[in-house]
């Protein structure tokens, strides 16, 4: 999959993964078309991947995918900010349309976050 994760990115991911779940968990990463940028997500930590979830191994580091989110991911870097303003992942969408916000700055890329208050931990039942 044609998918950048930068350094911070997965220091940011890898600790979730610590810290909500098990050795074999994965970071679900819902992304959805909205805003400015074309992108907006929701993750969680969960124990195994959902139905139509793909799992991608980035060294040991599972992602869980589910379709649509491998499609709008395509091409996408996702990065890790945290600052006064933002803190959380960051997409930069390279095939956002240039201006598509009156309120975008020029010659700024076209980036959607995703917060720390969007995190989830799905509770297993180990059957």
């Amino acid at each position: 999959m044609d998918l950048t994760i930068t350094a911070a990115a997965e220091k940011f991911i890898r600790r979730m993964l610590r810290m909500g779940g098990t050795a074999d968990a994965g970071f679900r990463l819902v992304v959805t078309a909205a805003g400015c940028s074309g992108l907006a997500g929701d993750f969680s930590v969960e124990s195994t991947p959902r139905a139509g979830d793909a799992v991608i191994d980035r060294q040991g580091m599972k992602l869980f995918l589910p379709a649509q989110s491998r499609l709008l991911l395509a091409g996408v870097t996702i990065d890790f900010a945290d600052t006064a303003t933002q803190t959380g992942l960051v997409f930069q969408n390279p095939k956002a349309a240039a201006g598509s916000c009156a309120s975008s700055a020029p010659g700024l890329p076209d980036v959607a976050s995703v917060s720390l208050s969007s995190i989830g931990r799905r509770a297993t039942n180990p059957s």
